[in-house]
Order: C-alpha cells, then structure tokens, then sequence
C-alpha cells in the first residue's frame, strides 16, 4: 500500500505498483476497492477513495470534489498522463477527471460505467428487457419478484437484495461475496448529490476526450444494458464498444480471461 496527500492535505491510500499502471476507481459508489483486486489485468494500482479502504474521511464526498484527488495520485505517481480504469460509479469520476485533465489521459476504460453523469436514463422497460432473459436460472423466481416489487415502488433494501443474482453472469460463491463488499453508505448518498456535475457540460466536454476509450459492458448487465451502453460510447470520439458474452455487472469475475483478453491493451 503507498499513501499520498491531496491538494488540501487529505491522507489517501492506493494499492499496487507499477511504471506504467492501469489506474482503478470503484464504483459502488464509494465502495471499498478491494473489491477490484481479482481484476486480471498487469500493473493494476487501485485508488481508495476518500472515506474507503485505508483513506481518510472528508468533509465532502461529492464525485466532482474528488476529480482532484486523482489527479493528485497522478503527480504521486509522477505520471504524465494514466491510463485510467473506472468501473461502475468509479466510471463517473474517470470521465469527470478526463473531462478536466485531457491532457494528462492516455486512454480510459469503462467497465459498466454509470450513465447518470451524461444523462442517460435506463427506463424499467430496458432493465426489463434483459433481466426476463434470464428467466431459465434457478434464482430467476424469486429474483424477478424483487424487480417487480421495484417497479411497483417499493424501493426497500429487501427488495433490492432479492435482484442481486441480476448483478452477476454466475450467481455462484464469488457473485455473493462482491454483494457483501463494505462500502461507506453515508458518503454514497452524498456522491451524486446536486452540483456535482452538469450532464450537458459533461458531455461538451467529452469532446475533448480524444483518447482511446474502451467500453465494455456485460450482456445480462440490468444496470447498463447494452443498448444504453452503445448510445453511451457514441459520445466519446474514440471509443471501442465490447459487449462481454454471459456477463453481468462484474465481468472480470464472470469471466476473467476474456475480460483481461479485451482489456489489457486498447489497440
């Protein structure tokens, strides 16, 4: 584990070393980064966030207030510019980063980004669509009456825990264990909340983002179908667009040796 300061003194901590590194943000949001140390991918350097991991707490855990906190790891590091991995909400603070430092992003990968920081909605109907396609799995019963429980408005966490199994290509050992990851939830509420960002700015921005940017999104993911995901990537002027057959939300754990065979260098 290396430590570092941001520009306002905070202690920060990140894992993993390497001269040319694949720089991780996690999602969650705000979930322990751990939970990316079974990426199978060369010269990974995982960032905790503030208020996760071995990081200390802040006063603010909007997503934009910690643009600057990546960019501190940058010069920690002494990068001239990162390739930079962000998966789920960690997506979010990737393209905000790349958004303000174009200059200093070699590539981006987004693994299952959010699309709320570009305005994309994902209706029921598209989460929908892909979730009664898996209607052979022997979890599918009781998971698709959480769904339906949602859809009717009931947003409790019960019926949220019925639907993890949708998370996941495999509903095994391994999909379990990423559901019971820690995460800080206090700060959680607070990384979207209003100010953050401007989904209009943010996507004049992504303009500017003429890097290349991989995508890569599972075929049974209900939070960023692939149909949301393809209309995602055609904002950003590079972009690669892979959908990960038999694959959810985690993809690297669904299948790791095509994750890390799509992944491990954008061509």
């Amino acid at each position: 584990m290396g430590t570092f300061t941001n520009a306002d003194g905070l202690g920060l901590a990140y894992h993993g070393e390497a001269e040319d590194p694949l720089v991780c943000l996690p999602g969650g949001p705000m979930q322990d980064s751990s939970y990316l140390g079974g990426l199978p991918l060369d010269d990974v350097i995982r960032l905790d966030l503030r208020g996760t991991g071995e990081s200390e707490k802040a006063d603010s855990y909007r997503a934009d207030h910690q643009v600057g906190d990546v960019e501190a790891l940058r010069r920690h590091l002494g990068l001239v510019k990162m390739r930079l991995l962000g998966h789920s909400a960690g997506g979010t603070l990737a393209i905000l980063y790349a958004a303000r430092f174009p200059q200093h992003v070699e590539e981006l990968v987004l693994v299952a980004p959010s699309p709320r920081v570009v305005g994309i909605d994902v209706t029921d109907d598209d989460r929908r669509e892909v979730a009664l396609r898996r209607s052979g799995e022997p979890w599918y019963p009781e998971a698709i009456k959480g769904f339906e429980e949602i859809w009717a408005g009931d947003f409790s966490a019960e019926a949220f825990a019925k639907i993890a199994p949708f998370h996941h290509g495999r509903w095994d050992d391994a999909a379990r264990a990423l559901e019971d990851h820690p995460s800080n939830d206090e700060a959680a509420r607070e990384y979207y909340a209003e100010g953050a960002f401007d989904t209009g700015q943010v996507r004049a921005g992504l303009a500017n983002v003429d890097v290349p940017t991989l995508f890569v999104v599972g075929e049974h993911d209900v939070a960023l179908p692939p149909k949301r995901a393809r209309e995602y990537a055609d904002l950003f002027p590079r972009a690669r667009f892979v959908v990960q057959p038999g694959a959810g939300h985690f993809p690297w754990v669904d299948d790791p040796e095509a994750f890390a065979a799509t992944v491990q260098r954008i061509p």
